[in-house]
């Protein structure tokens, strides 16, 4: 039986169509193919009999296992060390923009010695729900064709002679120094055809993906400390983003569990607003103008398809669609166990107020940093901010989209007077005309939080009106720049929320209440929230506590540099893989915490 590898033992690769995990150990043991939200191909990783995989591996029991990305590129290299010799697996998609995704190649070569290996391609098609016939076309073409509601044809070819039994590839070859094999798993149809020539391809497209990543990653205009990890980070976002739509997913995998063995395993293969606005304000601070542009064009499109203000989905598929009907895979026994793997999301018809605030924080920073925004489009913004000016006092599901019913979050109040605030600013910019009320609805939202959502007792501003807890998220009170980050009710705030919420630097993102969740089990701590947490400290000037829970965190990465949505208590990486939102918050916190070390050279609080 194949083992479950830990999540964090994965790099990813990527064509900007879609996204693969590979383990340490050589097997791509997830992939939704050819798009994020396609269905999957390759998932052992939610069911190590059923899922899928495609695995290349020595025939070696005494082996080590490194893996590493090519410097600043998402080329990846894994590779394997023994007595016998030294080899590695250079995985790579040739990304869209040159050569219009929808392959993943996968190249073994032997450094030195003699190794022989075992090549397993076993894919199973529309969730490991359909069946598929293998047919093969020579030596060294395999062609596998989903059937029923699977449509997929896939083709694979190698340089070395393939197998086929029951409906997988298999091959055996042996390696001495300097040889090679190449595999190519590829889309049939809208793919070119096969080439001839499979090494002259696999070394130009190589080649061509190397010099793609590096003039990409060479783009950063970010020069500060931390460079490297932030460029991980970056490279990480822009895996996730959509080059024929411009859109953001928020992780590229579903139904890895926040509670290993319980049921908080949904799917994050979509595009929700919230999200992908942070991650247009990284893209902005490190000067990709590019990926912001085209994210604002998809919003455009949603914003002038909603038909109505108010009617914005707090997430979309990739191709801007609506309905994401949740679904569970009951024929899936899940990521050790956990269960119910899920496809969909039933959150997408929530109402979740804070997704206009953000959304037009982002809308703010890229028409004052990139471009001027056009006029038709403030036209849909504006009715946007009218809609929140008359309903920001309902109750909703707020930004963890709990499941227990609304309540009147306080994170939900703050992104309604960004909403509105950011609005003014934008009109204010182009000499828009001002509805007079919209000033007024945004004081209001502000003496109500002060009002109704700081309780005296715990000198704190709280989760929901009435709550006695805080919540994570206000830990972007200050970033937002709707409070000092050294005001003294902000400060209290921060005290209470290390007392309740951080242990050992990291964050929960709020204590567990299943009456507000509406579900059972436990998380871990919100690897978002800790960045936001060192952002916060960073602006208060605790820059010596800043800088260390900063590089603690940095430590919890994975051997690659990635992360998950949350770690638990020993470490581990719990939820969806690689999360963007992570990625952002890292980058967001070190940019930050750059600027402030820098405004304070070299003093003795400095770490």
């Amino acid at each position: 039986m194949k083992e479950y590898q830990p999540i964090e033992d994965y790099g990813v690769i990527g064509d900007l169509n879609s996204v693969a995990l590979v383990s340490i150990r050589g097997s791509i043991d997830f992939m939704c193919f050819p798009d994020f939200d396609s269905p999957s191909i390759f998932a052992a990783l939610l069911d190590n009999e059923k899922g899928g995989y495609f695995n290349i591996h020595p025939l070696l029991e005494d082996i080590n296992h490194k893996q590493l990305y090519l410097p600043e590129t998402n080329v990846l290299l894994t590779r394997f060390l023994s007595e016998e010799g030294v080899a590695e697996i250079t995985d790579f998609m040739p990304e869209e923009e040159q050569y219009g995704g929808k392959e993943i190649i996968r190249r073994v070569a032997c450094i030195k010695g003699k190794m022989r290996f075992k090549m397993e391609c076993c894919p199973r098609f529309n969730y490991a729900r359909s069946p598929h016939t293998v047919t093969q076309i020579s030596e060294n073409e395999l062609i596998f064709s989903g059937q029923g509601e699977a449509q997929l044809v896939i083709r694979l070819r190698s340089s070395v002679p393939l197998q086929h039994r029951q409906g997988d590839a298999y091959a055996e070859f042996t390696l001495e120094t300097g040889g090679m094999a190449d595999f190519l798993l590829e889309q049939v149809g809208d793919a070119a055809p096969a080439p001839e020539d499979l090494r002259g391809f696999v070394e130009q497209s190589l080649f061509d993906t190397i010099h793609f990543w590096k003039n990409w990653a060479n783009k950063c205009n970010y020069r500060g400390r931390w460079m490297e990890t932030v460029h991980r980070s970056a490279l990480v976002l822009k895996l996730m983003t959509s080059y024929r739509y411009g859109s953001i997913v928020a992780a590229p995998t579903f139904g890895l569990p926040e509670d290993m063995g319980g049921m908080r395993n949904w799917d994050y293969r979509y595009t929700w607003i919230r999200d992908a606005s942070f991650t247009v304000y990284a893209f902005i601070n490190l000067g990709y103008r590019k990926e912001a542009s085209a994210f604002m064009r998809w919003v455009e499109k949603q914003c002038d398809d909603i038909g109505e203000a108010g009617r914005l989905r707090l997430m979309y598929t990739v191709d801007g669609r609506k309905d994401l009907k949740e679904i569970e895979l009951n024929h899936l026994e899940g990521y050790k166990g956990s269960r119910p793997v899920r496809i969909g999301n039933g959150a997408y018809d929530q109402i979740q107020l804070d997704i206009y605030g953000e959304l037009l924080d982002s809308v703010y920073l890229y028409d004052k940093h990139v471009e001027p925004i056009s006029y038709s489009f403030w036209l849909n913004l504006s009715r946007q901010v009218e809609w929140v000016c008359d309903n920001w006092h309902l109750e909703d599901e707020g930004i963890w989209e709990v499941r227990g019913g609304k309540r009147q979050f306080l994170y939900s109040r703050l992104m309604c007077w960004v909403a509105i605030d950011r609005g003014m600013r934008i009109a204010h910019n182009h000499s828009y005309p001002l509805p007079p009320h919209w000033r007024e609805a945004r004081d209001q939202i502000f003496h109500t939080i002060h009002n109704d959502f700081w309780d005296e007792e715990l000198q704190a501003f709280v989760q929901y009106k009435g709550a006695k807890t805080v919540d994570a998220a206000t830990l972007l009170m200050p970033i937002i720049r709707f409070i000092s980050p050294t005001d003294p009710q902000w400060l209290s705030t921060l005290r209470r929320i290390e007392e309740e919420l951080v242990s050992d630097s990291m964050v929960y993102r709020y204590r567990p209440n299943e009456e507000v969740e509406g579900l059972t089990g436990g998380e871990g701590t919100f690897s978002m929230c800790t960045f936001w947490y060192v952002e916060c400290l960073a602006r208060a000037g605790q820059l010596d506590k800043a800088t260390l829970f900063f590089e603690k965190m940095l430590g919890f990465a994975n051997h690659v540099g990635l992360y998950a949505e949350q770690l638990g208590v020993k470490g581990e990486h719990l939820g969806n893989f690689p999360q963007a939102f992570t990625h952002l918050g890292l980058i967001s916190a070190a940019l930050s915490l750059n600027k402030e070390l820098n405004k304070w050279g070299d003093k003795d609080n400095i770490l």
